[in-house]
């Protein structure tokens, strides 16, 4: 007798499918959802894992760079005007999220150099003369 009681197995703990692929965004739900939203008849294993990495890094990226725009404004929370600040001065982040409007973010500080006032050529004449002591 080996003392464990019926069938000799212990049962381990169970890991989520977000511990095991190593991610914070939630497997299961995305794998739900992808189910439930008739985006196809068969929803693959693999596919909420890439799904949920993709999400996962693409959050990050948006997080560090509205992080960054907070400290610029000496600030120590994230408001939507810093994520939309960091999105629209990425390439390629704005040109994903183009279509896409956020609440409270304002936008990008710009003045056409048309609307500038001109510069006159007068102003090198103070500095041309010599002064007498």
């Amino acid at each position: 007798m080996s003392g464990r009681g019926k069938g000799g197995k212990i049962k381990a703990k169970s890991k989520s499918r977000s511990t095991r692929a190593g991610l914070q965004f939630p497997v299961g739900r995305i794998h739900r959802l992808l189910r439930k939203g008739n985006y196809a008849e068969r929803v693959g294993a693999g596919a909420p894992v890439y799904m949920a990495a993709v999400m996962e890094y693409l959050a990050a990226e948006i997080l560090e760079l509205a992080g960054n725009a907070a400290r610029d404004n000496k600030k120590l929370r994230i408001v939507p005007r810093h994520i939309q600040l960091a999105i629209r001065n990425d390439d390629e982040l704005n040109k994903l999220l183009s279509g896409v409007t956020i609440a409270q973010g304002g936008v990008l500080p710009n003045i056409q150099p048309a609307l500038l006032p001109k510069k006159t050529g007068k102003t090198g004449t103070t500095s041309s003369q010599s002064q007498a002591f």
